[in-house]
Order: C-alpha cells, then structure tokens, then sequence
C-alpha cells in the first residue's frame, strides 16, 4: 500500500485537518476521492471540502460509520475537549489492522488506548503546526509499538506532504510543540513588533509590512541555504558598535533571548499540563 492508494478518513474538519487533506490532495497521481471528511454535523463545512480539494464527505451516521470502519487510516482531528467523547465514539468502528493518526495537542498514546479499550491499536502521534497550510509546516511523530514499518511510512508519507517531519520519542512532543507547535505565533509576535517600530519610526504600515515580512522570509531562507548557524549569520552582520549591535543590545536588556527561551518551555510545560489533564478526566471515565 501507498499514500496515493491508501484510503483515509478525517475525523473532523477544521483548519489542521483541511491542511492536511490539502498537502495530499495536491500530490502527483493523487485520487482526492479516496479521502473522506466527516464532522459533527456541519455538513456545508464537509461540502465546502469536497468542492476545494475533491474528497468525499459522510453526513449521515450509517455512511460515518462505514468511512471510519473501512478506512485504512483513520485520522482524529477534533478539539482536545472533544477527544474522550470522541475516541470513543470510534472504538467499537477500528479494526487493528487500521493506522489511528493523532492531531490532538497533548494527548498521550497512552491516553487514546485507555480511551479505546485496546492496547493494540497502531497509533501515530502528530504535532503539525499552522504552516502546514501552505506546505512549509513542521511535524513533530511518534509511533506505537504496533504500528508496522509500512504504516509508520505512509504517516510520514502523509506529513511530508505539508513540510517536513521529524521523528521523535514520544515524550520529545511536548517540547516539539514548544518548538515549532507554537512557534509561528511567536515569529509573528516578533514581526508585531517590528512593524510597530517601523511605524512609530516613521514608515507607513504598509511599508512597515512589507518590509518585515522580507526581512523574516530571507532570513530563515539564508539559514536553510546556507546550512549556517543562526548565531553564525548573526555575527556576519553585526558590526562592532554598529547599528545591529546596538539593536541587539537593546534586546539583551530587555532579556528578549531568555525570554524567548523561556517561552518555549512553558509552551512544552503547558502542553503536558493539557495532556495529563484529559488523562485524568478519561481515568475518571473508566472508573465510573
């Protein structure tokens, strides 16, 4: 089996799933129809899908049910408030010949099998992130022990089709999620920031834009180009007393570079924080 015959269902609809579906719908020789998307109930949501990137949808529970139980990967792509209820409206559909693909923030492997009763479904845990939309995302996966070689290429496979993916321990996701999960927000932070200075500086807000977005695009690109440390580029061009340096000295007194550091580790912190939180509340599920 590859991805491009391999049939796959989204378990809800929204942005991330849509990202997904987008990046495979887009790939040489692809059949979209193989895909198929089902919600809640917002049928129009699953029409508008199916007009954009030509997959399926099932409205109706009998045409969920049958998506869910005769797909070959199944993928979980509703709110984390959601997961208990959701997991288990899928345990008595999955087979354990079928690859459950995870892209809710927090939740364990652990977790999902306590959720399902089993201890053998074949599991793979995302943490993608917003660019994936645009096919420049980072994907942060982890793998059951029972997922087969073959399954854990087609997930990769699958990801790969939005950006670029890493395989990690599972216990390595929350600080992916501190690292890329989150990280666009803090890049756009950051050009927040920048346009703000170029405004009060005297630029137009368009100017003001238009040059902080170059500014970041080219930046990151030099890095990938280059093969460069950050630090390294850094220092190329910072003169000594020059204007960067004072910009950057500016930052330092501001504690930007710990600050940032910082974030990223309450980000992981808070993501497990969320994970062990939807571990209690299945826990207090079974015991009832």
């Amino acid at each position: 089996m590859s991805l491009s015959t391999a049939s796959i269902t989204f378990v809800g609809a929204g942005s991330m799933a849509e990202a997904i579906v987008r990046g495979l719908a887009s790939q040489k020789d692809s059949d979209a129809s193989r895909i198929t998307v089902i919600n809640r109930q917002d049928t129009a949501r699953l029409i508008a899908l199916q007009e954009s990137y030509g997959v399926s949808y099932a409205a109706d529970t009998a045409s969920k049910n049958r998506a869910i139980s005769e797909a070959d990967i199944v993928v979980v792509a509703f709110k984390p408030k959601d997961a208990i209820e959701g997991l288990r409206s899928l345990a008595s559909l999955l087979k354990p010949s079928q690859l459950l693909v995870s892209v809710i923030a927090g939740l364990s492997m652990a977790t999902m099998e306590t959720i399902l009763g089993t201890s053998g479904q074949p599991i793979a845990r995302t943490m993608p992130n917003t660019s994936s939309s645009i096919g420049l995302g980072a994907t942060g996966i982890s793998f059951s022990s029972s997922v087969s070689t073959e399954q854990q290429q087609l997930a990769i496979d699958m990801f790969a089709s939005t950006g670029i993916v890493s395989v990690v321990e599972e216990a390595k996701l929350d600080i992916v999620t501190g690292v890329s999960g989150s990280g666009p927000a803090y890049i756009y932070y950051m050009m927040e920031a920048m346009i703000e200075g170029g405004i009060q500086g005297g630029l137009s807000p368009e100017a003001a834009k238009e040059l902080t977005v170059q500014t970041v695009l080219g930046a990151a690109r030099m890095v990938q180009l280059t093969g460069e440390n950050p630090a390294e580029l850094r220092r190329k061009v910072t003169s000594p007393n020059g204007t960067t340096q004072a910009a950057l000295e500016t930052m330092d007194a501001h504690q930007f570079s710990t600050g940032v550091t910082k974030a990223v580790l309450r980000c992981a912190e808070r993501a497990g924080e969320l994970g062990n939180a939807i571990s209690s509340q299945a826990a207090a599920v079974e015991t009832k």
